[in-house]
């Protein structure tokens, strides 16, 4: 099948979250796939294109028109090995040559922009993609003027759209329709939500199809309290909206190969990853014990639960344990955990950057991965957690409801720990039976970390299943 995947962003060319993991993972798995045709269209950011370890040929160049606007397009590929996708970049200077990906004043025209550029670039490469598969809402137009102005130029093309994230949904104000879109009054209504523009909202209603992340948060965005606005609207899609859980890129992401582990080590040859614990305990100056560590990689915002953590703080570290927080986010959480941390020498590791590197090394040298999100519609840090063999203990929400089963040790089924309903003391209480698995019997412990390590948290699954999606539509 010829796919075309729409993203804003993807590793290894350009990354600020998870979309980045999961436009890498993806493409690559479904290209795999015999028969597929894969082909990846991304924006020509600086960061890629003055990059000299990233290798593009120039293919063609035109003009689309945004109203009043006549702008250029050129398009750029990098050709992929084989059986990988090929990735097409669409280059405007104006847009996309800045010091940033996201979050200037004029997001809507850029990426208004690049999904007219997208459409008009594969009109003039005569590619004729089967299914157009379109991710969140920076390529959310691309359904809409797929219908409204190129339909003629692909008459059988069916489209999906997933959402990664509902809170961002590219808003603009009204007069955006007429000064930027320029499309025929009749579209006007389906572009316009609650008084303002909504990118995201448009590709509900136009799309064949709309996905998310994982098959819980598919359920809550049916829900107000999940949905930010959008309830009525994804409910309406009926069967046509369905949840996919993501996997992760086992092949980069392996504790077999790792080079930033002191050592490396695997679900049938675990024993460097004690080594690697006491390499994380020098590094970042805690008592080297056998306490467990307790590890997060995050944004430090309220939905990732940053608030009940901060709550039960004190007390947690009253436990016999040893904590490391890795990230950044709001101030005011910045501030608390560094204080706390300056309380707790030897014990509570802040380190208020991101690095990789590190993250692998928490990752690998950590006993349990604390998740305690509000809300998520998928979720990466556990998947890897347990790729990495360290117990995740996180909020039954989204797709951490979906990849992480209750642990019993009475049976040895499960993969982890969960609590119910979004409060500090029933997050405690899950961390507090995790230690006591974890001091009451090595052996049931053991059986746990090898279990999560040997669990299949790869994309061939759900590559499968979006397999399934595209036969299911063209």
């Amino acid at each position: 099948m010829r796919i075309a995947m729409i993203a804003s962003e993807a590793a290894p060319f350009v990354k600020t979250g998870g979309l980045g993991d999961v436009m890498q993972a993806l493409p690559a798995e479904l290209a795999r796939i015999p028969g597929n045709e894969i082909s990846l269209f991304l924006p020509y950011y600086k960061k890629i294109k003055y990059d000299p370890r990233q290798d593009a040929e120039p293919v063609c160049s035109f003009t689309v028109n945004l109203t009043w606007r006549q702008q250029y397009v050129g398009v750029f590929r990098h050709r992929g090995g084989e059986n990988e996708p090929t990735v097409y970049f669409i280059d405007n200077e104006f847009y996309f040559c800045r010091d940033g990906i996201y979050g200037f004043y004029d997001d809507g025209e850029r990426f208004a922009y690049f999904a007219k550029a997208v459409l008009s670039a594969m009109e003039k490469l005569e590619l004729q993609p089967e299914l157009i598969h379109c991710h969140d809402w920076q390529s959310a137009l691309v359904p809409v003027y797929l219908d409204a102005e190129f339909r003629g130029s692909f008459p059988s093309t069916r489209t999906v759209f997933t959402i990664h994230n509902v809170e961002y949904q590219g808003k603009a104000g009204a007069e955006f329709f007429n000064e930027v879109l320029g499309l025929s009054d009749r579209w006007r209504g389906i572009c316009t939500f609650d008084g303002c523009i909504n990118f995201m909202k448009a590709a509900i209603v136009t799309a064949d199809a709309v996905s998310t992340v994982s098959e819980t948060y598919a359920r809550e965005l049916r829900y107000p309290y999940y949905a930010h606005g959008l309830s009525g609207i994804l409910a309406s899609k009926g069967d046509r909206l369905l949840g996919i859980t993501n996997g992760i890129d086992v092949l980069h992401l392996n504790p077999e190969t790792d080079r930033a582990l002191e050592q490396n080590y695997s679900a049938k040859a675990p024993a460097g990853k004690k080594a690697c614990k006491r390499a994380l305990q020098r590094e970042l100056g805690l008592v080297e014990n056998d306490a467990p560590i307790l590890a997060m990689v995050t944004r430090l915002v309220s939905h990732k639960g940053i608030d009940i953590l901060c709550y039960i703080l004190r007390r947690l570290l009253e436990r016999e344990l040893e904590l490391v927080i890795v990230g950044t986010g709001e101030a005011k959480y910045e501030h608390a955990l560094q204080s706390v941390a300056s309380e707790y020498p030897g014990k509570f590791s802040m380190n208020l950057r991101f690095d990789s590197a590190l993250a692998s090394r928490v990752y690998a040298g950590s006993d349990l991965y604390l998740m305690p999100s509000k809300s998520e519609p998928c979720g990466l840090s556990q998947l890897i957690a347990m790729h990495y063999g360290t117990v995740p203990v996180v909020n039954a929400t989204g797709g951490l409801k979906d990849t992480v089963p209750p642990f019993n040790p009475e049976t040895g089924e499960g993969l982890g720990y969960t609590f119910q309903s979004y409060n500090g003391d029933d997050f405690l209480g899950a961390v507090d039976r995790a230690l006591g698995d974890y001091y009451g019997d090595p052996a049931v412990w053991s059986a746990l970390v090898r279990r999560d390590m040997e669990a299949d948290f790869s994309w061939k699954l759900p590559a499968q299943k979006y397999m399934e999606l595209y036969c299911s539509l063209v």
